[in-house]
């Protein structure tokens, strides 16, 4: 992969920077001047119906954007992820996360081997088993059929599926349900499997590799779990041992031997490959608990909506592409305004989870010091995402956003139809919570003026403390109804985002060495926090003090 184009060294980073000097921000001037700047700065993807008009750009901003993308190679960099060529050079790795959703007539050669063929393979094996537990085919070691998914991962296997089981809510099986353990604490596996029934609880266990040390942690509490409670029950002794695993107990993951070595029949381990990142990887078959919840052709809408993005992202001009115009506008502010933040805030409390997600997805990627090549990175990376769902949030951190000194971006997203549609007597309460929606990128764009206080009769003394300098930026993303392709679309739209991103910032959005430092020191600390004195002996002073003190706590 050839080096990465120094995107401060373009013209185009120029041009954005003259610009930015000359910028007074004046959203309400904008709006006056050009009647048409809310169409002419929305676009459609797929389903999304995406509104930039909020934000602090025009059309000369527009273009210099358009034209930095070109000048750093982002179509080329584009295609040649798509194409499957090795662009996570660290780890010498194409990157095809959009291969786990292309249809079956699709073909991506990588290596000799028909990428997508493969995919599909172990899709329709992932459909198999959740059709057998649906229907009741697949039955616990008692005969009972399978009530509760218990998924055990972290990170990637984790945020990811819990985060659309959430979302997808409304589209669970009755009388199914999916629990997920990722924290190496104790308590995350004793509260949730407090009150499950081990007959009726079926584990899947999702490690790539079937060594991550907090995933196999928790495989091995939840398995001692399961096999001290069937026999508690009477359910099974010693010997029924290796046959419960087997009923109650999946795998995702490539290391067969491994799976075998815990008790799991590697026929139900369900693998997936190095080209697809933790983070990438809910549509794999990381998303197996996902399938058994909402079945397959739900799932199968879920990852229609993934490749209707990408097919958006690959094939319209960048004027009209949605996910590399969000991606430019986060340059614009994160380089030139200094904005270190980006709030996502989804109107839908199903999207509860989808921040979280989002920090994954974008802070993993993207919090890089030094480029692709190996050299230093020329500008600010990253940005730090966070966000709740409103209306709570608006009872939070609204203030900051509003009236503080600090700019940050936001991402407001809504749909027209709610899952649950309840009235408030004669108020339709998703019209009442739209409204806020609405109101909110209002407020943060247009604000409040010292005169407009006045005239609500207001006090000069407190007049100050009510004025909105507005002025503030959001992006507004609707879409029908939160229906598995739509938020397979939203998902995509965000990987995209991301690559985006990176590409002007020459970095490798596709490893993360970062997260392998604090894992290999915990190895070497273990021993000392167990009271071997000689690793003790080895730990910086600040470290010795802090075992020292939580073993005379732990007595």
């Amino acid at each position: 992969m050839s080096a990465p184009v120094d995107a401060t060294s373009t013209a185009a980073w120029a041009k954005l920077t003259e610009l930015k000097n000359g910028l007074v921000p004046d959203l309400r001037g904008w709006f006056a001047a050009n009647p048409d700047r809310a169409q002419a700065f929305t676009f459609d993807a797929a389903d999304l119906h995406v509104d930039l008009s909020k934000n602090l750009i025009d059309d000369e901003v527009l273009a210099a954007l358009i034209a930095l993308a070109e000048e750093v190679k982002l179509t080329e960099r584009r295609d040649a992820m798509f194409a499957g060529e090795r662009i996570n050079v660290t780890e010498d790795r194409a990157v095809l996360h959009t291969a786990l959703r292309d249809p079956d007539n699709v073909a991506v050669d990588l290596d000799g081997t028909n990428v997508v063929a493969e995919v599909h393979k172990v899709l329709e094996k992932v459909y198999d088993f959740a059709d057998r537990v649906r229907s009741g085919e697949w039955k616990g070691v008692t005969g009972k059929r399978i009530e509760t998914i218990v998924n055990i991962g972290i990170g990637g296997s984790d945020l990811g599926p819990v985060m659309v089981y959430e979302a997808l809510q409304p589209y669970v099986q009755d009388g199914l349900s999916a629990r997920f353990i990722s924290n190496i604490d104790p308590t995350d596996v004793a509260t949730k499997t407090a009150d499950l029934d081990p007959e009726t609880t079926l584990v899947i266990v999702a490690s790539k590799t079937f060594t991550t040390l907090e995933t196999l942690t928790n495989a091995r509490l939840a398995r001692s779990w399961l096999l001290s409670g069937l026999k508690a029950s009477g359910a099974i002794d010693d010997s029924g041992e290796a046959e419960a695993i087997a009923k109650h107990f999946v795998a995702v993951s490539t290391a067969l031997d491994k799976v075998a070595a815990f008790g799991i029949d590697p026929q139900n381990a369900f693998g997936f490959w190095d080209w697809v990142g933790g983070r990438y990887s809910v549509d794999s078959a990381i998303g197996t608990a996902l399938v058994v919840a909402i079945g397959r052709d739900n799932f199968a809408d879920f990852l229609a909506g993934f490749h209707a993005i990408d097919e958006h992202f690959a094939s319209t001009p960048l004027g009209e592409n949605v996910p590399a115009l969000m991606g430019l506008l986060n340059v614009w502010y994160r380089n030139f305004f200094g904005a270190a933040t980006h709030a996502v805030l989804p109107y839908a409390q199903l999207l509860h989870r989808f921040p979280a997600y989002l920090q994954q997805l974008t802070m993993e990627s993207n919090g890089k010091s030094v480029r692709w090549d190996g050299t230093p990175v020329t500008t600010d990376t990253g940005e730090v995402f966070w966000g709740e769902p409103g209306t709570n949030g608006q009872h939070a951190f609204y203030q900051l956003i509003h009236q503080g000194t600090q700019l940050i971006p936001a991402d407001f997203i809504a749909v027209a139809n709610p899952a649950y549609g309840l009235t408030d007597g004669d108020a339709d309460v998703h019209e009442l919570f739209l409204a806020n929606f609405f109101a909110q990128t209002a407020a943060l764009a247009f604000g409040k003026t010292a005169d407009e206080v006045r005239e609500e009769g207001t006090a000069e003394a407190i007049v100050p403390a009510r004025v909105f300098s507005g002025n503030r930026p959001t992006t507004s993303i609707m879409a029908p109804a939160l229906t598995p392709s739509v938020f397979g679309q939203l998902i995509a739209l965000y990987e995209h985002i991301t690559f985006t991103e990176g590409i002007v910032w020459g970095i490798d959005s596709f490893d993360q060495w970062g997260v392998e430092l604090g894992k290999q020191l915990a190895l070497k600390v273990t021993p000392a926090v167990g009271g071997d004195e000689a690793a003790l002996a080895e730990q910086d002073a600040s470290t010795q003090e802090l075992i020292r003190y939580y073993r005379t706590q732990r007595g």
